[in-house]
């Protein structure tokens, strides 16, 4: 009899607890539908963000200027970020030249690239495990087109939005230099091209992804 009731206390237990952790997802899933945009019902749960990639204003003489946009998209707020570089400018003359592509903490481009601030950082790390730590790309014929994934997101109080896409004049030599900048920066050089990260519509994405998946095919 008494063997009979500590199975009834356990069984009472274990629906107690279940019913606490259902009602814990509800109640942080309708907190992250409430904190998220509108966009993210309009478009099923995905979030599209987009950042047009301009020249430094402070940029010296006998750098490439630059052009192009990077543009986001996650699936959900557990989904990985995917992002879609596609810029041009790069000298085509010689042997092509990685360059390193950050996310850095401030939209804020009143002194150009130059005042966007450090790296993106939230968890106090060093590089290269900041989120927006994207890595070296290198151009081909004047262009670099590339499709990554990220552990940076557009979800949530960790939002990407509003901060900047900074492109370098260097390669990122990924926190093995063996020096204070390597692990703040990746010694990348100065800042040759920048943008803000904003919100944007699925059309933009699905245009240049078309387009991007077409070059794969070509090359």
């Amino acid at each position: 009899m008494f063997t009979m009731q500590l199975y009834g206390s356990a069984s009472i237990l274990e629906t107690a607890l279940l019913v606490f952790l259902a009602t814990f997802q509800q109640c942080a899933s309708a907190q992250t539908e409430t904190l998220s945009p509108p966009e993210v019902s309009q478009h099923n749960g995905t979030l599209y963000a987009a950042c047009k990639v301009r020249p430094s204003t402070s940029l010296p003489d006998g750098l490439p200027k630059l052009y192009g946009q990077v543009l986001f998209k996650q699936d959900h707020p557990q989904g990985k970020l995917q992002v879609l570089l596609g810029l041009s400018g790069f000298p085509d003359d010689g042997p092509p030249q990685a360059r390193a592509v950050h996310i850095h903490q401030y939209g804020d481009l009143s002194r150009g690239c130059d005042s966007t601030g450090g790296h993106y950082n939230p968890y106090g790390v060093n590089h290269p495990n900041h989120p927006g730590d994207f890595g070296n790309f290198e151009p081909y014929q004047g262009k670099i087109s590339s499709l990554i994934e990220s552990d940076a997101r557009l979800f949530g109080g960790l939002s990407v939005f509003g901060r900047a896409v900074v492109v370098h004049e260097m390669i990122d030599d990924l926190g093995r230099g063996g020096d204070a900048g390597s692990l703040l920066h990746g010694n990348a050089g100065r800042r040759l091209a920048c943008c803000i990260i904003g919100i944007s519509s699925p059309s933009l994405w699905n245009t240049q992804h078309k387009r991007y998946t077409r070059l794969l095919r070509r090359n």
